[in-house]
């Protein structure tokens, strides 16, 4: 398959990393005669403007060479796109981020040279894209791997202070400086399809992936194509039980706990009834005090270029 490619780079995802990796990147490319166009991000929600206009310059498919903010702005650009009548562009990644939970939720590359040579003869499938509105985006914002609300928003916003230790261990350092900022669950209402229930959750992590925070499998069993979220819910604990639930989610056996539910919704209403909502969408903040979120999912709304697994 010979496909047209725009390459957009975050030059300063990695600490730094993505910019060293321009000129190797590029070299690798043209010397595998791949047809490529690469163009780096210069501020905020470029890499969804350049993702458009790739789409008016024939492009047929947009990589994202960066982390998951990188990613989730590249997926906002098509969707965009399509929302309003235009081509639909497949994805690609060439990871160099801090964590990659998208591309490894998703079984796309999770090394720069699997993400090269993923273009030269790539596999395509396609998978559900979930749209929230609320918080900063009352018109609504579109996501490929998952809503965190509570505890675990606070950890991603605390981990952003330790990004120079790397992906998952910034992500530890947010988990004990959260244990102490973070205990007192709001009481909220959510309302998934026709059920609605009452809680004080510690944490709501609404999955359309498995991972997020470079190591946490949040829901381990999610399909990303079988038009359903995975909801991840986590009664409030002490800190004590808190602390020691963690390390569960290293390997996915969070459910062993009680305090820990599943379920499986395509549109979620989440609303407070005491206290207010941090959360964000694929790492990127959403609300720190939110009152409401309105989620839904989108069945089978975008091909990516994935690693295709090997025969048994």
């Amino acid at each position: 398959m010979d496909l047209k490619y725009k390459i957009v780079v975050n030059p300063i995802s990695g600490g730094g990393n993505a910019k060293k990796l321009i000129p190797v990147v590029a070299e690798w490319l043209t010397k595998h005669q791949v047809t490529f166009d690469m163009q780096a991000t210069e501020h905020p929600w470029h890499a969804a403007q350049i993702t458009q206009e790739a789409i008016e310059q024939g492009y047929d498919a947009v990589i994202a060479m960066g982390g998951d903010g990188t990613a989730n702005e590249v997926i906002n650009g098509i969707m965009q796109a399509q929302s309003m009548g235009l081509k639909p562009l497949k994805m690609g990644i060439i990871p160099v981020g801090r964590g990659n939970d998208f591309a490894f939720s998703m079984k796309m590359p999770m090394t720069y040279e699997e993400g090269c040579e993923q273009l030269i003869n790539p596999n395509i499938k396609t998978i559900d894209i979930g749209f929230v509105r609320g918080g900063l985006y009352p018109d609504g914002r579109y996501f490929g791997n998952g809503i965190g609300i509570g505890f675990d928003a606070v950890v991603g916003f605390q981990a952003v202070k330790y990004k120079k230790l790397g992906g998952f261990p910034s992500y530890i350092f947010g988990v004990l400086e959260t244990l102490f900022l973070y205990f007192k669950a709001p009481q909220l209402k959510i309302k998934m399809d026709d059920e609605t229930i009452e809680v004080n959750p510690l944490m709501v992590s609404i999955m359309n992936g498995v991972r997020m925070g470079g190591g946490f499998m949040m829901a381990p069993n999610s399909i990303a194509n079988d038009g359903k979220f995975d909801i991840c819910l986590v009664n409030q604990l002490s800190r004590l039980a808190t602390l020691m639930l963690v390390p569960k989610f290293f390997s996915g056996r969070q459910h062993e706990n009680p305090a820990v539910k599943y379920f499986h919704p395509s549109k979620i209403h989440v609303s407070t009834i005491e206290g207010t909502i941090p959360a964000h969408a694929d790492g990127e903040t959403l609300c720190v005090t939110g009152d409401q979120l309105e989620i839904e999912l989108i069945p089978k709304a975008l091909e990516i270029i994935y690693m295709e697994e090997p025969a048994a």
